[in-house]
């Protein structure tokens, strides 16, 4: 019998060029930053992650491709030369990827603007794609300056998703409403880095605009509250409300909508 490490090894192939030509994504943000930039045929693989609408903005582009479940097995029979991961992945999957002689290249979490850019910058030097990042960087920062501020102060905006959550500041939520054009009111509800909101709280707050997540077809506690009579009331009377969506998900590109969408829906 073989031993599993060592149909592993078999499988395995030395680091990538420069300009790989099998490159496999294992992360859903990596999924889509390599989606938009990579050469068509140079991407051979995306996390099953992609497909979902409700997580992805390109599902019909993944659905496209083969999907992995970011396995050593499934990445290893894709015999890639470069292998996109995420500061989620795995740790243990991605050190036994590089052990055996794969090039693997990690993401971090990045929660704003410039972060955005830098990783659409690093997804084109690494598949070799650099001037068309830089297209695509500059596309990202025009929509960006195209988004016409508020005529006064920032409208006050709460954010409230699944299991009562409001994001605060640091992270990516946080940097679409600021580039919106609005104030977060994480602080005022008592959670200025983010956290659980009472509903009370929340009402009581009485934001300008509300952004919430969507109830899903199917009962899950989790979405419990954003049923709850009370936030239904709360959105009637809101100036203006708006929904979180897969734009929200990962620092890409697709952000930029978010912000314009967001800003065209201001009070």
């Amino acid at each position: 019998m073989i031993r599993a490490s060592a149909l592993l090894l078999a499988l395995a192939l030395p680091a990538g060029a420069a300009s790989p030509e099998r490159v496999v994504s294992i992360n859903l943000c990596t999924d889509q930053l390599a989606m938009l930039v990579a050469a068509p045929g140079q991407l051979v693989s995306v996390s099953w992650l992609a497909r979902d609408p409700a997580l992805s903005a390109m599902p019909e582009e993944a659905r496209a491709l083969p999907a992995n479940h970011g396995l050593a097995e499934d990445i290893l029979r894709l015999r890639p030369d470069l292998v996109l991961a995420g500061a989620w992945s795995d740790p243990t999957t991605l050190a036994m990827l590089e052990r055996l002689g794969l090039r693997v290249e990690t993401f971090g979490a990045d929660a704003d603007m410039a972060g955005i850019r830098a990783d659409l910058l690093r997804m084109g030097d690494l598949l070799g794609r650099a001037d068309h990042a830089r297209e695509l960087a500059a596309a990202f920062d025009a929509r960006l300056a195209a988004v016409p501020p508020p005529d006064g102060p920032p409208p006050r905006a709460a954010l409230y998703a699944t299991d009562g959550y409001s994001a605060g500041r640091g992270s990516l939520s946080d940097a679409i409403l600021a580039a919106a054009g609005l104030a977060n009111i994480a602080a005022d509800l008592g959670r200025p880095d983010g956290g659980f909101v009472p509903l009370e709280r929340l009402v009581l707050s009485r934001p300008d605009m509300l952004v919430t997540d969507r109830a899903g077809p199917d009962p899950a506690r989790a979405e419990e509250v954003l049923r709850h009579p009370a936030l239904t009331a709360l959105r009637a009377r809101t100036p203006a409300t708006a929904h979180l969506d897969a734009r929200w998900s990962c620092a890409t590109p697709h952000v930029a909508d978010a912000v314009a969408d967001l800003a065209a829906a201001r009070p």
